[in-house]
């Protein structure tokens, strides 16, 4: 009698010992344990991530953002699954996901090989360049055009380093200003602080499309670099990814992609009902057709 109940409470050991290993681990058991999942949003990241009129975060990669959080909800056996959403800026979204304020970066974060040793991308959701926005009277063609002059870019963006780099080696003699957003950085370009405004070519586009005078502006055709977009995830956490890259997956490959592209890109948006009227590109087809989360940009590169 003793032998078997010996042999009952190893056996519950062993199953118990069993379940505790397939527990979650790192964003998930966070995410289960406090029944919240919180995501990086942008003031103004037009159309990826942004605040309308009536102050409520919207934009094409929270739509995105919000497939990953319903699979997560489904991967945890979760009834309900409590949305925060933490605003986040170019300087500041790294560290917060690095700290665990944040659990997914939903924006226009490039994914390149620098950022990849601090954090993780999901499958790449979109693809631009850096290019300059400048004021039509100014002139500006090129960036070698801009000698001697007044430059804008955001703080915390692969394009005010870049922009730094090429001053330097191109002996531009440019005074390099740092935006805390990228609504200030169009603002100082709209009041004559800064002659051209560094970011990438989509955002540029978005920025003067709801502005007072869409006109008044144009973007260089220059392209400085390539910029694939990805979300944004911590390092080092395998289980939480896979569910992450398997939620985008499923968007490319079911052709929801398509739905939710053409509602930021090809529809008129809020909250000024403007329609941006930019095609899906063929380096993005690419993207979707294999997903990758590479972050050498010369994986993009047109075919």
């Amino acid at each position: 009698m003793k032998v078997a109940k010996l042999i009952a409470v190893l056996v519950g050991a062993g199953v118990i010992a069993g379940a505790a290993q397939a527990q979650q681990t790192g964003t998930l058991k966070k995410v289960k344990d406090t029944g919240t999942i919180t995501l990086g949003v942008r003031d103004s990241s037009i159309p990826f991530s942004y605040l309308d009129d009536k102050q409520s975060y919207q934009g094409y990669s929270i739509d995105l953002c919000m497939k990953i959080v319903s699979a997560v909800q489904k991967e945890l056996g979760l009834t309900s699954l409590n949305v925060r959403m933490n605003p986040v800026t170019s300087a500041t979204r790294i560290p917060l996901m690095a700290n665990g304020t944040v659990d997914l970066e939903c924006g226009s974060t490039t994914n390149n090989l620098e950022r990849q040793k601090q954090v993780a991308f999901a499958p790449t959701t979109f693809v631009t360049a850096n290019r300059l926005l400048a004021k039509k009277s100014s002139n500006i063609k090129s960036l070698a055009d801009m000698k001697g002059k007044t430059i804008v870019s955001t703080s915390g963006t692969s394009n005010l380093k870049q922009i730094t780099t090429l001053n330097g080696e191109q002996n531009l003699g440019m005074n390099i200003m740092a935006a805390k957003d990228h609504a200030e950085g169009f603002l100082m370009v709209e009041t004559g602080r800064a002659v051209a405004f560094a970011m990438d070519d989509i955002l540029l586009a978005s920025l003067a499309a709801s502005s007072k005078a869409p006109n008044d502006y144009t973007i260089t055709t220059e392209a400085l670099s390539v910029e694939p977009y990805g979300i944004m995830l911590r390092r080092d956490d395998p289980e939480f990814k896979k569910v992450v890259d398997a939620a985008i997956t499923n968007v490319f490959k079911s052709g929801d992609i398509t739905r939710i592209y053409n509602k930021w890109f090809m529809s008129a948006i809020p909250p000024k009902g403007v329609n941006l009227n930019v095609p899906m590109s063929a380096p993005l087809k690419a993207a979707i057709a294999k997903p990758t989360d590479s972050g050498d940009p010369t994986a993009y590169a047109a075919k």
